[in-house]
C-alpha cells in the first residue's frame, strides 16, 4: 500500500543540550564563520549543565527550568507533589468535556439542515451551505482560541469562557425552535409545497436571529477545539519513561470520546427530535453542554496547566521583521557575531525549552543574525531586530508543520459531503432491516459505530499487525497513519461513486425518476454501510494520528496553535465544500436548456455519482503531494531514542 511505504527521517531529541550564545568570532577564526550555522550551537565549558549529560537514550532528566515546561497549578505556581494531579482522571473530566462539545456539534450538523429546509423553508442547496459554512467557521476560526490559550489565558480558562459561550449559543438556537414568532408561519406547508417552494419564507429578521446564535455556537466551538486536546495531553508527565506510549493511547481514547458524542447526536438526538420535537432536540444539546461544563470545573483542583508564553503571534511578526531588517547582510560580513541565543538553561520564552538550530528555512536566520552593534550601550536588544535561535525555531516548526494539516484539507471535504449528500441519498433506498426501520438522519452514525469499533480493536489489532509489517514500535509512525488515513479516504468515495451510478442507473429504470423521495423498497441503503465503514477507517487514521502528530510536533509555547492547525484544516475542507458545489452546480446546469445540475435538488434527475468521482480524482492528487511531504519531513523526537529510554 503506498501510504505505508513513506519513510520518515527523524531527528535526535534536544532536550537536554542546552544551546549557547556563541562567544565574539576574531578575525583570526574567520574559517568558522563559513561553517554551516548549527555549528555555533556547540556547549562552552563555562555554560555547561553541572553534572553534566548523559548519552542519548540514557535516563537523563533536564531539570525543570531547563525544560521549560514545568507543569502549574491554576495559580500559577509549581506544584509540589505531581502524583496528586494529572493523570487519566483528570483527562477523563476533559474527555466528558469533549464528548458533549461533539454531541453538540454533530446533534446541529446533522439537524440543522433539516431544520432550516422544513421550518425556515430554506432551499435545500442553501441550507447545506449554510450549515456547511457555520461548520467552516467553528473550525477554520479555532486558531483564535489557539491563540487567546497560548498567549494569554492559557488552556484551562479559554476553555471555560468558551464552553460558556457555546453554552450561551444553544440555549438560543432552543429558544429560536421554541417561541413561534421565531420562525414562519407553517400553514399550508405540506411536502409538496415544501419541495415547490410553496411555504411561507423566513423573515429577514428570523434569518437573523438564527444565524446569530449559529454563529455564537461556533466561536464557542471554535475556542474550545484547540485548547481541549492539548489540555488533556498537558496532564501527563512528558519526563516518565513511558510518556509516548501515554500520549498514543490518550488521543486515541479523546477520539474515542468525540465518537460516541458523535454516536449520540446521530441517535438519541434525532430520535428525540422525532419524538418531541425541535426544541426538544436542541434543548437536550444545552443541557448536555451545561452538564459537561459542571464536571469540567469540577475536576479543577486535577488538573495541570502550562504558563502562556505570550502572543505567539507577536513573535512570528517579530522574526518576520527582523529576518526583513536584516535581509541584506552577510554571515561572512566583518561585523559578524554569531547567532543571537541568551546564555543559561531557560528560554527566553515563557514556557518553552530551547529549541536546537536547524539548517532549513536559512533566510529566517536572519533574525538571529547577531551584528557587533546590535548590543550598543548594554542594554537589552530590540526584538524586532534581533531575536532569539530559539524564537526563530518556533516559526521554522510552524512553517515545517504547515503542509501535513493542509493535505487532510481533501479528507474534510470528502467528510462535508459526505454528512450532506449521503442523506439525500438515503432518501430514496429502504431503510428497513427485518423489523428495524432506521430514520435516514440517522445514516451518519455507522462511520461513527465504524470509528468505534477500530478504536475499541486498535492495539489488539492494527498496532500489532502494523508493526509486524512496518517494523514500528507504534504500527505505524503518525505520518504514515495519515497517509494510510488518506488511502482509505480514496477508496471511500471511489466506492460512493460506484454506487450511485448504479443507484441512479436502478431508478430510472424502475420509474423512479421524478420520485426522488419515494423509497425504492428492492434497494437497501446498507450498500451506504461499505462508504461509511472506510471513511470511518480513513478518519480514525488520519484525524487521529494528526492530532498527536501537532501535540508532539509544535513548540512548546505554542501546542494550542499547532492543535488548531487540524481544526483549520476542517473548516476550509467545509468552505471547500461549499465552493465546490456552487461551483459543480453553476457549470453543469442550465435553466433555460432544462439541464439539471450534478446536484439538482432531485438526485434521480442529478449526477452525485460524477461528483464522486471528481472528488476521487482530487483525493488521489491530494495523497501524491502529501507522500512528497511526508518524505521530506524530520521529526523532532527519534523513534529509537525513546524506544531505548522505555525499555530501561
Amino acid at each position: 500500500m503506498a501510504p505505508a511505504a513513506v519513510m520518515e527521517v527523524e531527528a535526535p531529541p534536544a532536550a537536554a543540550k542546552e544551546i549557547k550564545s556563541p562567544e565574539v568570532l576574531t578575525s583570526s577564526l574567520s574559517s568558522m564563520q563559513r561553517k554551516k550555522l548549527g555549528a555555533h550551537f556547540v556547549e562552552s565549558d563555562e555554560r555547561r549543565f553541572s553534572g553534566g549529560k548523559r548519552a542519548l537514550g540514557g535516563d537523563y532528566d533536564p531539570p525543570p527550568s531547563a525544560a521549560g515546561t514545568t507543569p502549574v497549578n491554576i495559580r500559577g505556581e509549581p506544584i509540589a507533589d505531581l502524583s496528586r494531579t494529572g493523570g487519566w482522571v483528570a483527562a477523563f473530566f476533559i474527555f466528558g468535556n469533549e464528548m458533549a462539545e461533539r454531541l453538540a456539534y454533530f446533534g446541529l450538523s446533522v439537524n440543522m439542515v433539516i431544520f432550516m429546509f422544513k421550518v425556515m423553508h430554506r432551499p435545500f442547496t442553501s441550507s447545506a451551505n449554510a450549515v456547511n459554512n457555520f461548520l467552516g467557521i467553528s473550525q477554520a476560526s479555532s486558531v483564535i482560541g489557539g491563540f487567546l490559550a497560548d498567549a494569554y489565558l492559557g488552556r484551562y480558562w479559554t476553555i471555560a469562557i468558551f464552553t460558556t459561550i457555546y453554552l450561551l449559543g444553544l440555549i438560543a438556537l432552543t429558544v429560536s425552535a421554541s417561541v413561534p414568532a421565531l420562525v414562519p408561519s407553517q400553514a399550508g406547508c405540506d411536502n409538496l409545497a415544501m419541495l415547490l417552494g410553496g411555504c411561507a419564507p423566513a423573515e429577514p429578521w428570523q434569518m437573523v436571529y438564527l444565524q446569530t446564535a449559529l454563529y455564537v455556537t461556533a466561536f464557542g466551538a471554535a475556542g474550545i477545539r484547540p485548547c481541549v486536546s492539548s489540555f488533556g495531553a498537558d496532564q501527563f508527565n512528558e519526563r516518565s519513561p513511558g510518556y509516548k506510549r501515554q500520549l498514543d493511547r490518550f488521543f486515541n481514547i479523546f477520539y474515542l470520546a468525540v465518537t460516541l458524542g458523535a454516536i449520540a447526536a446521530f441517535t438519541a438526538v434525532v430520535y428525540i427530535q422525532m419524538q418531541h420535537g425541535w426544541a426538544a432536540a436542541f434543548g437536550t444539546l444545552a443541557l448536555a453542554m451545561g452538564t459537561s461544563n459542571a464536571l469540567f470545573f469540577v475536576g479543577t483542583p486535577l488538573y495541570r496547566h502550562r504558563v502562556p508564553g505570550g502572543s505567539p503571534l507577536t513573535r512570528v511578526a517579530q522574526v518576520l521583521v527582523a529576518a526583513f531588517r536584516k535581509r541584506n547582510a552577510a554571515f561572512d560580513s566583518g561585523d559578524y557575531v554569531g547567532l543571537y541565543e541568551v546564555a543559561g538553561t531557560k528560554s527566553a520564552i515563557r514556557g518553552s525549552a530551547k529549541i536546537e538550530h536547524t539548517d532549513d528555512f536559512r533566510w529566517l536566520d536572519k533574525a538571529a543574525l547577531q551584528l557587533e552593534g546590535d548590543f550598543a550601550g548594554g542594554e537589552e536588544p530590540n526584538p524586532w531586530r534581533l531575536c532569539t535561535v530559539t524564537q526563530v525555531e518556533e516559526v521554522k516548526i510552524l512553517l515545517r508543520l504547515l503542509p501535513v494539516p493542509a493535505c487532510t484539507v481533501m479528507l474534510s471535504v470528502v467528510l462535508t459531503e459526505f454528512l450532506t449528500l449521503s442523506v439525500q441519498q438515503a432518501y430514496t433506498l429502504n431503510t428497513h432491516v427485518a423489523a428495524l426501520h432506521l430514520p435516514v438522519t440517522c445514516m451518519p452514525v455507522f462511520p461513527c459505530l465504524a470509528i468505534f469499533l477500530i478504536l475499541a480493536l486498535y492495539y489488539q489489532t492494527f498496532v500489532p499487525l502494523a508493526r509486524r509489517l512496518m517494523g514500528h514500535p507504534h504500527g505505524a509512525s503518525q505520518l504514515q497513519r495519515i497517509g494510510l488515513g488518506l488511502f482509505f479516504s480514496i477508496l471511500s468515495v471511489a466506492w460512493a461513486g460506484l454506487f450511485e451510478r448504479y443507484r441512479r442507473g436502478y431508478a430510472v429504470r424502475h420509474g423512479y425518476l421524478a420520485l426522488f423521495l419515494t423509497p425504492m423498497p428492492d434497494l437497501s441503503a446498507y450498500w451506504l454501510l461499505i462508504q461509511y465503514c472506510l471513511i470511518g477507517v480513513a478518519e480514525v487514521l488520519c484525524l487521529v494520528a494528526l492530532l498527536e502528530f501537532l501535540y508532539q510536533e509544535a513548540p512548546d509555547a505554542m501546542r494550542s496553535v499547532g492543535s488548531a492547525y487540524a481544526a483549520v484544516a476542517g473548516g476550509l475542507g467545509c468552505f471547500l465544500a461549499s465552493g465546490l458545489n456552487t461551483t459543480v452546480e453553476a457549470a453543469t446546469g442550465d435553466a433555460a436548456a432544462g439541464r439539471p445540475s450534478w446536484l439538482a435538488q432531485n438526485i434521480n434527475a442529478g449526477r452525485f455519482d460524477y461528483l464522486y468521482w471528481l472528488l476521487t480524482v482530487l483525493s488521489a492528487l491530494n495523497l501524491l503531494v502529501f507522500l512528497y511531504v511526508a518524505k521530506r519531513y524530520r521529526y523532532r523526537v527519534r523513534v529509537d531514542a525513546e524506544i531505548t529510554v522505555v525499555n530501561k
